[in-house]
């Protein structure tokens, strides 16, 4: 035991990933049009883009990721449209929240405080996986601002079994990426958001890997893990007026398209685009073709 425990310490010493400076990471990664916004003592970390007299769209990540997701697409987005793109609580450099609450009610406040605090009184929406179930949510609680909604591979429609389930608890072994990240790791939790694992760059890898050691994130996406709980979904989907374009990858291995049904069948004003082509990860994937059907969607509901 004397020896094993020495070859682990050693083991351990090698492998130490503490978090980076979020000086470092914003010099690397930031745009020079990132801000900061005090929510409920959250500093939000977003970049507002485009015109300000534009229509307004407002993009969330997924899980693990960040604001840097929608790079390309708001390069394209902000010619005609504000684009406004956040780390959302707990990931990127919005890091931890200061008490540590990552449930489906807190990230609503956030979101509401922030769209509040920006004074948005109309815009359009857009959310990727978790950042699609708090877009729905969202959309569901604020109605009088939403006026389009467009959910990319959401999360939050449970099948009847996965009620009161925890989706992204980890197991108590897991708590060593606290100290531990290999890169080979995070690659490896990544690839299967890709239909093609080859089109998943070295850059793209080293910036997941790096936002994921922003200060505090990693905690944070395990205590999201044990506090997040799946709920029905049903009622305030219902109640969602915008209309709302569902868009999948036909290969999406994380949350399947046939997932798309679901929604359909209560949302009140939905249409259905599945990729023959795409993964989970359609934006960093195949961000053209999927930008197109969002931008389409976009103008026929007025946000030109």
């Amino acid at each position: 035991m004397g020896l094993l425990g020495l070859l682990l310490g050693v083991a351990l010493l090698f492998l130490w990933t503490p978090d980076l400076d979020r000086q470092v990471l914003s010099r690397r990664y930031d745009s020079p049009l990132a801000q900061t916004l005090e929510v409920d003592g959250l500093a939000i970390h977003y970049v507002d883009s485009g015109p300000r007299d534009a229509p307004v769209l407002l993009l969330l990540h997924g899980f693990g990721s960040s604001l840097q997701t929608w790079d390309v697409w708001a390069q394209a987005l902000e010619k005609k449209y504000r684009v406004i793109r956040l780390d959302l609580p707990g990931f990127g450099l919005t890091g931890a929240s200061p008490v540590r609450d990552y449930s489906e009610q807190k990230d609503l406040q956030t979101l509401t405080h922030f769209v509040e605090k920006l004074q948005l009184r109309a815009f359009g929406l857009v959310g990727h996986s978790m950042g699609g179930k708090m877009a729905w949510a969202l959309a569901a609680a604020e109605p009088s601002r939403v006026k389009a909604l467009v959910l990319m591979a959401p999360d939050g429609f449970p099948t009847p079994d996965q009620l009161g389930t925890r989706p992204y608890a980890m197991p108590g072994v897991m708590g060593f990426i606290k100290f531990v990240l290999p890169t080979f790791l995070v690659r490896q939790s990544i690839e299967p958001a890709f239909e093609n694992p080859k089109a998943l760059s070295e850059a793209l890898v080293s910036r997941y890997a790096d936002m994921l050691r922003a200060p505090g994130v990693r905690q944070a996406i395990l205590d999201r893990g044990q506090q997040t709980v799946y709920t029905d979904p049903v009622p305030r989907l219902k109640s969602i007026q915008a209309p709302t374009l569902l868009l999948w990858g036909a290969h999406d291995q994380m949350i399947p398209s046939r997932n798309a049904q679901s929604y359909a069948a209560v949302l009140p004003n939905a249409q259905t685009v599945v990729l023959p082509q795409g993964g989970h990860l359609l934006q960093e994937e195949k961000p053209e073709i999927a930008l197109k059907v969002v931008e389409d969607f976009l103008a026929t509901q007025g946000l030109r």
